[in-house]
């Protein structure tokens, strides 16, 4: 039996910030509910939602596990998405409004980078 998929996790300096971010910029993603037993746990250790190490993004397709990553990193995560529009730049538009930042463009694609840094491409 050949192993499935279950998650996508993303190092992140503030998890409930950086899956915000990503929660915005992918259709039909949002960030996993907090229910009153998650709340009463972060609580006990002293945390919140905001404050919380890991943060879950679900939608359409696999998993965003945003987790805090403590102390430096030499570079940026490793892996980055590739993101497909109708109008990239529409799409550009939105999400550097929503906090990113263009990075390189080029004939077939753009890369911009998220809110910490890490690199992501729109492709028409």
């Amino acid at each position: 039996m050949a192993a499935r998929l279950k998650e996508i996790v993303i190092d992140a300096d503030h998890p409930a910030r950086l899956a915000r971010f990503w929660a915005a910029a992918l259709a039909g993603y949002a960030i996993r509910p907090y229910d009153s037993g998650e709340i009463a746990r972060l609580a006990a250790l002293g945390l919140t939602p905001e404050t919380d190490p890991v943060v879950m993004v679900e939608g359409p397709g696999p998993t965003l596990c945003f987790h805090r990553r403590k102390g430096p990193r030499p570079f940026r995560n490793r892996l980055h998405f590739d993101l497909s529009a109708a109008d990239p730049e529409l799409e550009i538009a939105r999400l550097t409004a929503l906090g990113a930042t263009v990075w390189r463009q080029t004939e077939t694609y753009t890369t911009l980078r998220d809110p910490e840094g890490n690199p992501f491409c729109v492709v028409g």
